[in-house]
């Protein structure tokens, strides 16, 4: 036997089906499987939140999921919800309000941010930050991200 265990699960809208080692976490597996290199690998701790996917609609960090444990899943990252349309106006405000500098956070920071908003219609300032505390940003400094989020809560809420 070569070690490699058979999976199969749905990444953004398509089925895909792999043999991939029992140990691969599901971020290397996006990358280095699907070529689908958004979401990015950072501490590979959980903690800097720059691989955050969504699975089965909850966001998580792919760093600690293993791919075996996506079985049967429906899993989008940054790739899927870009070119479905459905976070064009929070990429839109975040290029408005300069929030993203080098980008390596930003696929992260924009998977939690959608989270966020998906889950509440307008949140505060101050739940913003709560909500994406756990995305570490070294260039920014933040304040520019939570405007882009604000602004884009309030935008979606506008008549």
């Amino acid at each position: 036997m070569n070690g490699q265990v058979a999976i199969s699960l749905e990444v953004n809208g398509e089925r895909v089906e792999a043999q991939v080692a029992p140990r691969l976490n599901l971020a290397d597996f996006l990358r280095e499987h699907l070529a689908l290199t958004g979401t990015h690998v950072g501490c590979e701790h959980g903690v800097c939140g720059a691989c955050t996917v969504r699975v089965n609609g909850d966001i998580v960090r792919s760093c600690l999921m293993l791919a075996v444990q996506a079985q049967d899943a429906s899993v989008e990252t940054i790739e899927g919800l870009s070119d479905s349309g459905e976070i064009a106006d929070l990429q839109a405000a975040f290029r408005e309000r300069n929030a993203l500098q080098c980008g390596f956070c930003t696929p992260g920071m924009l998977m939690a941010a959608q989270d966020l908003l998906k889950h509440e219609a307008l949140p505060n300032r101050d739940r913003i930050r709560e909500h994406l505390s756990g995305n570490y940003c070294r260039c920014t400094g933040y304040q520019a991200i939570v405007d882009a989020v604000e602004s884009t809560a309030k935008a979606r809420r506008a008549p």
